[in-house]
């Protein structure tokens, strides 16, 4: 993603061609959900905050959702209390809810998400994760559609300090954490109509945690501190307005960078049964599925991702 500097801050022209001005918020935001859903001991709080930015607004943290208001994806694999699947082999597609996106061809999507997704199919939510942060679990989506299909996921890597994009993790109080997504969409007939690679388009909306604000003046990848830290005193973050229309078809995304590609060793999945258990599915020979995110797999954690397929 690409940022200019001169007294504030751009993005990369997330809407349409114009460039749209980030705003700023500094500390720690104020917690109005202690969590969207509890996964028992040993599990992060998937808690939500709200925060306002030097400007006045008043942003969600570390995304406004529409979690409980759709139905949730079907499970692969989910240690919270769902289906946990042995291998792609105990899969019956025919007991897995068709979702309606409009027309008659039916397609399956397989998602392992770090860390919470929600799926838009030609403009139409169709399903949301049931687990926004760990355990980590994966999913599968069956839907009806005409092509050309075009598909929106909004991504979010969860947090536990909320407004600054953080957690407690390795040995540091404030650590970034990191994302992405992992998908592979078939026809009814088993052939591959899609996988995340560096074709789809990808646009960050919120970054955090930044050590220093000038860091964000960068083009390409953040030059901002990616090491944990115990104190973040003066940490900021920086969020841009969603577009209500980012998800439709007509939407123009031919400004947003494409999509950058993680190994699973970068992401860290090799030790998950929600990815390990599924292997054949996202790393199939011929259709080996990438992971997908923004430039910065640690420090942008709202990230729209788009892909239209014939």
């Amino acid at each position: 993603m690409k940022y200019t500097f001169a007294s504030i801050f751009l993005a990369a022209a997330p809407i349409g061609a114009v460039a749209q001005e980030a705003t700023i918020t500094t500390g720690l935001a104020t917690e109005i959900n202690s969590g969207l859903f509890d996964c028992g001991p040993r599990t992060r709080p998937s808690a939500v905050g709200e925060i306002a930015s030097d400007d006045g607004t008043v942003w969600t943290v570390p995304a406004a959702t529409n979690y409980g208001t759709v139905p949730f994806a079907a499970d692969l694999f989910n240690e919270c209390g769902g289906d946990q699947l042995g291998s792609s082999a105990d899969i019956d597609l025919n007991s897995v809810p068709l979702m309606d996106a409009g027309g008659s061809e039916t397609f399956t999507a397989y998602i392992f998400a770090d860390n919470y997704f929600e799926l838009y199919v030609n403009g139409a939510l169709i399903a949301v994760d049931e687990v926004p942060f760990t355990k980590f679990n994966s999913n599968l989506v069956r839907f009806t559609a005409d092509r050309p299909v075009t598909l929106a996921v909004m991504m979010v890597d969860w947090e536990e300090n909320l407004g600054l994009g953080s957690e407690d993790n390795r040995g540091k109080a404030f650590h970034p954490g990191d994302g992405g997504l992992v998908a592979h969409i078939q026809d009814a007939n088993g052939e591959t109509v899609a996988i995340t690679n560096d074709t789809w388009r990808a646009q960050t909306f919120y970054t955090s945690p930044l050590n220093d604000r000038s860091c964000l003046v960068v083009d390409g990848r953040s030059a901002c501190s990616e090491e944990g830290v115990d104190d973040a005193t003066g940490y900021s973050a920086a969020h841009w307005a969603v577009p209500s229309d980012w998800m439709v078809p007509l939407f123009d995304d031919s400004v947003w960078p494409a999509a950058s590609t993680f190994s699973n060793d970068t992401v860290g999945v090799k030790n998950k049964k929600a990815f390990t258990n599924f292997e054949d599915l996202f790393d199939t020979p011929g259709a080996d599925a990438d992971f997908i995110w923004s430039s910065n797999l640690e420090l942008d954690n709202l990230v729209l991702l788009r892909k239209t397929f014939e």
